[in-house]
């Protein structure tokens, strides 16, 4: 069982108990009146909807723990919220600039989000956890400008901060330059991540492994069987992963659908020379999702969906590209059996290739621990992640999106078939309840909760530091 798995258990089981205790309280009510169990059942359920539907598996006391593997670190002091580069220490454009802060939730911000407000060029405001009270990492990367020139000045929102902070600056260099390769598990999974980054690199492609054919309630809903429903599915996010890249000016021919079969890569790991079939589409054989590629692979003879056809796959590729950046998932962060299992395979085909990128970049979609991560509203910054492990060294880089390239990633967003359709009733509820009583907002670009969370002022990404086919065989 993953750690995610063993979190949400532990979750349920002590949601289990708390609604236990409530139907007690309730039964007990009746003998007061027999309308107020209905009357606090409402009210229990409309604040649970509110304040207390988070997917937050740590307590927001935590201190995030990390060590960061910077070029320079500044403890220095808040004054009056001005914050300053210190004398000495040098900052340009592209550096990479945390702010290690802590912080203490007020009594209203255990209600509503507590935020820190950073008034730069431009304004933002980075959002914890209710009732937060640690030490938290703030991304101040794009501020450089204010920070130099003394002009950056911080306010908690329903927190306070405390006078001691201190600057950690990573230098890195133009990953952006040379061919760079980026590695989506699914359709969706390369724009949600570095929609920015292949936007901006001198030659991008991308490569998606699997059709993403499961989860078909919205087709079924349509009319078509099961079968049916995950064929067409996987057929339109396949299409996705070829034609929706050119929005950014990345042609077809540098894009590749591998159609293997969504949450089979694991089972494909574990014996990788047999076939595993779809779950869901009566498929056995990957060239139905490779039907808009234009670049010819060895395997599209067969159409075996195994583990070997798919690292033969990525080396052939790899030879082929040759990038200088490689783009793939975080499987420390990233839980999703996918993603990990990419990591996997891009680690195995680089053992087997003859070509060594410059550079890994990590990016991280879902978490373990926090479902709602990045927090806060569309366009605002990113601040690091909740992490509890000190002991592993990770370099951060953050690439800063334009508001202009943030809305072209909000569109190729809207194109992706995966995310179209409309939140369940009970999630669109619970919105409405946490607009009015929580204050909290959603985009118009979209219904899909990760319009919320991918449409930001940063993209965030982990340096890899196995680059070198010794250490990774």
């Amino acid at each position: 069982m993953s750690r995610k798995q063993q979190l949400l258990r532990r979750h349920r089981q002590r949601k289990r108990l708390t609604l236990l205790g409530l139907l007690v309280i309730l039964l007990a009510s009746a003998w007061l009146a027999w309308w107020l169990p209905l009357v606090l059942g409402v009210l229990a359920w409309a604040g649970h909807e509110a304040w207390f539907s988070d997917h937050l598996f740590y307590a927001p006391a935590s201190d995030y723990d990390y060590c960061i593997d910077c070029d320079e670190s500044h403890r220095l002091r808040l004054e009056q919220g001005r914050l300053s580069a210190p004398a000495g220490c040098r900052v340009a454009a592209g550096d990479t600039l945390l702010l290690k802060v802590r912080l203490r939730a007020s009594w209203l911000g255990r209600l509503l989000d507590p935020a820190v407000r950073i008034d730069g060029d431009p304004a933002d405001a980075q959002v914890f956890e209710r009732g937060v009270n640690g030490a938290r990492y703030l991304n101040l990367t794009g501020q450089h400008a204010a920070l130099v020139e003394g002009r950056l000045r911080l306010h908690g929102r329903h927190c306070s901060l405390d006078e001691q902070v201190e600057l950690l600056v990573c230098r890195h260099p133009d990953y952006l330059a040379g061919p760079l390769l980026v590695i989506a598990p699914h359709a969706d999974d390369a724009e949600l991540a570095a929609f920015g980054v292949y936007a901006q690199a001198e030659q991008s492609w991308i490569v998606t492994l699997t059709a993403g054919e499961v989860e078909t309630e919205h087709y079924r809903a349509m009319g078509l069987d099961a079968v049916a429903a995950a064929r067409l599915k996987g057929e339109l996010r396949s299409w996705d992963s070829i034609a929706v890249p050119l929005w950014a000016g990345v042609p077809a021919e540098r894009c590749v659908q591998l159609g293997y079969f969504c949450m089979q890569l694991a089972a494909m790991q574990a014996a990788p020379q047999q076939a595993l079939a779809s779950r869901e589409a009566g498929l056995a054989d990957t060239r139905l999702f490779r039907r808009f590629n234009r670049v010819e692979l060895a395997s599209d003879a067969d159409g075996v969906p195994s583990w070997h056809n798919l690292v033969q796959d990525l080396c052939e590729l790899i030879e082929h590209i040759r990038p200088l950046t490689i783009v793939l998932p975080e499987p420390t962060l990233d839980p999703h059996p996918d993603h990990i299992c990419a990591r996997d395979a891009v680690l195995q085909a680089l053992a087997l290739t003859q070509h060594s990128p410059r550079t890994l970049l990590h990016y991280a979609n879902h978490l373990h621990d926090n479902d709602r991560w990045p927090m806060g509203d569309a366009g605002s910054g990113v601040a690091l992640p909740p992490h509890f492990d000190g002991q592993v060294p990770m370099r951060p880089w953050t690439l800063t999106l334009t508001e202009q390239r943030q809305w072209h990633k909000a569109m190729s967003l809207g194109m992706m078939h995966d995310l179209q359709p409309l939140a369940p009733l009970k999630r669109r509820l619970r919105r409405l309840l946490q607009r009015y009583l929580a204050g909290r907002r959603w985009p118009a670009t979209g219904d899909n909760e990760f319009f919320r969370k991918a449409v930001r002022r940063h993209e965030l990404f982990w340096v890899g530091n196995k680059t070198d086919k010794r250490e990774q065989e």
